[in-house]
C-alpha cells in the first residue's frame, strides 16, 4: 500500500513561500443520499500518525484508530457541508466549492495555501490551491481530512439509518445498492436523497417527490 509523504507539502512550500497548509478531501460525493462532506485540515508540529493512508484504502477498524491520531496530531480541522436539498439545487460542482470554502474558513487558522486532491480547483476565489490527482494517496495532509472526513461522514449517515430505517444507511452510507434502490421503489426518497439524480427515473411512481434539476449521478468519491 502507498504511504503518503511529505513531498507535496514541500513542493508547495518551496515554490509559494506559503508557510501553513491545509490539506482538503471529499467524500459522499457519488451517494444517493446524505450530505456531501469536505474537510480541511492544518497539520501538526509532530510527525503523522504510522498508518496514514487514504481513507479507501484503509479497514474501518484502521480507520477508526486513524480518526483519533489524526485529530490529536493535527493544529486545527473543520468540516463543511452541502445537504441533499442544496445539490439538488445547485449541482455538484458548485457543491463541492461551497462545503470546502465552508470547511476551509472555519478552520481555527487561516492557511497561506490548500492542497487538494483531484485534478481541478473546485474552491476557487480567493484561496490560493493546488490541485493534484491522487493527492489522498500521495498527501499526508490529504490523506489526513480524506480519513477525517470519511469517519465523519460515516457516523452521520448511521444517526440517519435511525431517523430512517429500512433503506440500510448505516451499511451502504448512502450509496446504491439494489437493496437500497428496492427500498427506494418501496418507500419512496427521503429528504435526505438527491432526488435531481437520474436513479429516480427508475422510480416514476415518485416523480412528484423530485426537485431540482435533473442530474447523473456518475461522481466517485
Amino acid at each position: 500500500m502507498q504511504l503518503p509523504t511529505h513531498d507535496l507539502e514541500d513542493e508547495v512550500r518551496a515554490t509559494t513561500g506559503a508557510a501553513v497548509l491545509a490539506g482538503v478531501d471529499e467524500v459522499g460525493r457519488g451517494a444517493a443520499a446524505g450530505d456531501l462532506v469536505v474537510c480541511a485540515v492544518v497539520g501538526g508540529p509532530r510527525p503523522a500518525p504510522e498508518g496514514l493512508a487514504d481513507s479507501k484504502l484503509l479497514t474501518p477498524a484502521t480507520r477508526a484508530r486513524l480518526e483519533l491520531e489524526v485529530t490529536d496530531w493535527v493544529a486545527g480541522h473543520a468540516f463543511g457541508h452541502a445537504d441533499a436539498a442544496e445539490i439538488d439545487d445547485l449541482g455538484m460542482a458548485r457543491c463541492l466549492g461551497l462545503a470546502a470554502r465552508r470547511a476551509l474558513e472555519a478552520l481555527p487558522q487561516r492557511p497561506d495555501h490548500v492542497l487538494l486532491d483531484g485534478p481541478h480547483d473546485y474552491v476557487g476565489h480567493p484561496w490560493s490551491v493546488t490541485a493534484r490527482a491522487g493527492a489522498d494517496r500521495t498527501s499526508v495532509l490529504v490523506a489526513a481530512a480524506s480519513v477525517l472526513a470519511k469517519e465523519h461522514r460515516d457516523r452521520t449517515m448511521r444517526v440517519l439509518a435511525e431517523t430512517h430505517p429500512g433503506y440500510g444507511l448505516a451499511e451502504n452510507v448512502g450509496y446504491l445498492s439494489e437493496a437500497h434502490e428496492e427500498a427506494i421503489g418501496r418507500l419512496g426518497p427521503t429528504p435526505e436523497h438527491r432526488t435531481s439524480w437520474s436513479f429516480m427515473d427508475r422510480h416514476p411512481q415518485w416523480e412528484h417527490a423530485r426537485r431540482g434539476i435533473v442530474q447523473l449521478s456518475l461522481f466517485g468519491g
